[in-house]
């Protein structure tokens, strides 16, 4: 039997979640959550134009904002980092959003429920750096996880990492130029060193917690 994959994820929860939200975990996200087996995603809201997927959503903010934009657009969103997801069920909630389905677990787990060519858009923004060479295993970014996404992807589909750690922005985009499926937009600097103009900014972004100023890699499916 092979083993699953090594978690990509730290701890799950760090803090009390606050009363309000831990209602919301047990009314809304019920509701939210997509079906346990194998699905495709238009069949959840048939009349979405396009479908995304946000991997490792945080606290669910740019995953909101970009779903309260484009409400033509399902989201998908998988997050196992509990106080992250009870985040994002508030912003869902306050935003009264309708087309956001979310996994409260591995993306991995997510993804695999998937048809081919099912998803339009992918975004993986700031995933853990993993930074110590020893864990750098536990990456969400690698070789399986990208040729995963390119049999998700549609042709002419865009993906975007990001991360504010040199190193795991050199490892990613060593992987995705390494597979045929995806080709690298950039064309000069700016094209990964501004943020793209339809990049939402959240607190942790603005933490600076990396060691490097934000980099906005973004690709297309071929």
């Amino acid at each position: 039997m092979p083993h699953p994959p090594l978690r990509s994820y730290g701890r799950l929860k760090t803090r009390a979640i606050k009363p309000r939200q831990a209602a919301l975990m047990e009314t809304l996200l019920p509701s939210l959550r997509p079906p346990a087996g194998p699905f495709h995603p238009r069949a959840l809201t048939p009349g979405a134009t396009e479908v995304w997927l946000e991997i490792g959503f945080g606290g669910g903010e740019h995953m909101a904002a970009q779903a309260q934009r484009r409400p033509d657009v399902l989201i998908l969103g998988a997050e196992p980092f509990q106080n992250g997801v009870a985040s994002a069920l508030r912003h869902i909630d306050e935003a009264a959003l309708t087309n956001v389905r979310v996994l409260d677990g591995d993306a991995r787990d997510l993804m695999a429920r998937l048809p081919d060519a099912s998803l339009d858009r992918v975004f993986i923004l700031f995933p853990d750096p993993w930074p110590k060479a020893r864990h750098n295993k536990r990456r969400i970014v690698q070789a399986e996880t990208v040729a995963e996404l390119a049999r998700l992807t549609k042709p002419g589909g865009t993906l975007r990492f990001a991360s504010d750690w040199a190193d795991y922005v050199d490892w990613s985009l060593e992987r995705f130029i390494a597979s045929p499926a995806f080709r690298w937009t950039a064309e000069r600097a700016d094209d990964w060193r501004v943020p793209p103009a339809d990049h939402i900014t959240t607190r942790y972004e603005e933490k600076r917690l990396g060691d490097c100023a934000p980099v906005f890699l973004d690709f297309v499916r071929a």
